[in-house]
């Protein structure tokens, strides 16, 4: 895909003293850029055209992991490809789970196929830093954009009225990183841009705390950001806003112990009736071809993380990484529109199994390769054990070429509207008012027709069904730990599939890994943290 501002963005040397989360006198434990010397001083926002490539680097940073693809990592300590934000939220909310397995053995990335972490992961401390530092970067740029600011820098009018709309988007962008922070790890800590610049401890605040603030956040940014369907591809508008309130919402139960299933229903409402996004009827397949952002799909995509191959060359970031670590044994890579595979990806027995059959006959959803690979996983390490996932292509939806084959243009989907039906559906079982299971059923169907799936009744429309039905529509989406937890099967032995607990045949987990360890590293870095319970330093 592509948006107007990226040209700019990924390549541009960010910002000015970002806050200092995690500070100490070791450099690799500082969650912040890995140079010091880098930090441009204030004289930069004086061109105007510095505050739109600021923003572009906020989004830039839900892909890459520096400033130039992955060879400068904006983490001191985390090679830029391992600390793309993309691919870190991927192998925390789908290698932990039934939906996917990695056979690689980088440091103490095996843990995660298992439920055997512990805070020394070196992934866990990458997703907690490449979080803080978003929320930094966000910080950072308010701060610089306040009206005083922009006055005394001689900015337009013009130019004043279009920054209004940058800073809610960045506030947006912050509000996503606290949610997969409270999501992860519970209670962590909070910092705005009204906090000082330097050296200090910032207070952990409980998981309710950060719900709480992000809940305020996303209130204002309903009005405060641009309307719905009217901002750039790629970039945020006040839907996006409304979905991920309706997101936390649904998880209410599990973040602050009150359900907020009403609330869920009039969100997801609202959207699927007024913001303008509508329900692509093309093949399913072209989701997730290499020009989704044009295909027709784009329709119903509210939030991509937006890639290109010619202008982001970062080849182990992103959906670089989740095309290329998916391809192996006897696939054949251009296929899939890339040069090569990685031999790490593939899903388990179970997931499979929640298919009516594993050729896409029955569910076009299904797309698993199974030539030369087992269904059975004997060992995590061999990547023909386990089927393969076909789901992303790098390829137009017409099967001409993108535009290179090493690096995918392929964007990825991270909310999009058939989530909204789903979750439409879902609060509305659980008693969310102003729900109506005959509206739901027709959007369940609606998304099962578009697969080729049979439609089903009305009396077995249940919440095992829908937690079926969002990993079959939402697979490698980076929903399905939540959804899990939610559902209360992600630990425990209420549902089982090969290796969780580290054993062939799975077996039950202990609930408190329910929430991922505050990293050792961080605690490190600021004493102040408490860790998660059932963890030790």
């Amino acid at each position: 895909m592509k948006i107007s501002f990226k040209n700019s963005s990924y390549l541009f040397l960010l910002i000015l003293g970002l806050n200092m989360l995690f500070t100490s006198c070791s450099n690799d434990l500082n969650v912040t850029p890995k140079d010091d010397d880098e930090f441009l001083s204030e004289t930069f926002f004086n061109d105007p055209d510095s505050y739109k490539q600021v923003l572009a680097k906020l989004y830039a940073g839900l892909y890459v992991g520096g400033n130039d693809g992955d060879a400068s990592a904006d983490i001191a300590g985390i090679g830029g490809d391992f600390s793309s934000y993309l691919r870190l939220i991927f192998l925390m909310q789908e290698v932990t789970t039934d939906e996917a397995v990695i056979g690689w053995g980088d440091g103490t990335l095996p843990t995660l196929n298992t439920q055997t972490w512990s805070p020394s992961n070196e992934f866990l401390y990458g997703i907690f830093s490449r979080s803080y530092y978003e929320i930094s970067t966000a910080n950072e740029f308010l701060r610089q954009t306040t009206d005083e600011k922009l006055t005394s820098r001689g900015v337009s009018n013009e130019l004043k009225a279009e920054i209004q709309y940058y800073r809610a988007e960045a506030r947006f962008l912050r509000a996503f990183s606290y949610t997969q922070l409270m999501d992860l790890f519970g209670n962590v800590p909070i910092t705005t841009e009204d906090d000082p610049v330097g050296f200090f401890y910032p207070k952990q605040k409980t998981r309710a705390e950060v719900f709480a603030y992000v809940e305020s956040e996303l209130k204002d940014l309903q009005t405060a950001l641009k309307a719905s369907k009217t901002n750039e591809y790629g970039r945020i508008d006040q839907t996006a806003a409304k979905f991920l309130l309706a997101q936390i919402y649904l998880n209410s139960k599990v973040y602050t112990g009150v359900e907020k299933n009403n609330e869920t229903v009039t969100l997801c409402n609202d959207i699927i009736t007024t913001s303008g996004y509508t329900f692509a009827n093309v093949p399913y397949r072209y989701l997730f071809a290499a020009d989704n952002n044009r295909n027709g799909a784009q329709t119903e995509t509210i939030f991509p993380i937006v890639s290109d191959g010619l202008l982001i060359r970062a080849t182990g970031a992103g959906m670089s990484f989740i095309l290329h670590a998916s391809i192996g044994g006897s696939m054949d890579a251009s296929a899939s529109g890339m040069d090569g595979g990685w031999w790490g990806l593939r899903t388990r027995k179970e997931f499979v199994q929640s298919f009516p059959d594993a050729t896409a006959t029955g569910d076009k959803r299904g797309t698993f390769y199974t030539n030369g690979q087992s269904l059975d996983i004997n060992a995590i390490g061999s990547f023909t054990d386990g089927y393969a996932v076909t789901k992303y292509k790098n390829v137009n939806a017409n099967g001409t070429a993108a535009q290179k084959n090493d690096i995918p243009d392929t964007d990825f989907p991270m909310f999009r509207l058939s989530d909204v039906y789903l979750m439409y559906a879902e609060a509305t079982l659980r008693g969310g008012t102003g729900g109506n299971l005959t509206t739901a059923l027709g959007y369940i169907n609606a998304i099962r027709a578009r697969a080729n799936a049979t439609p089903i009744l009305i009396g077995a429309l249940n919440l095992d069904f829908i937690l079926a039905e969002r990993g079959r529509e939402l697979f490698w989406e980076c929903h399905r730990r939540t959804d899990l937890i939610r559902f209360g099967k992600f630990t425990g032995g209420s549902k089982l599939w090969q290796f969780k607990g580290g054993v062939q045949a799975g077996v039950a987990t202990p609930a408190y890994r329910d929430l991922m360890p505050i990293p050792a590293t961080a605690i490190q870095a600021n004493p102040t943290l408490v860790q998660n319970d059932g963890y030790v330093n």
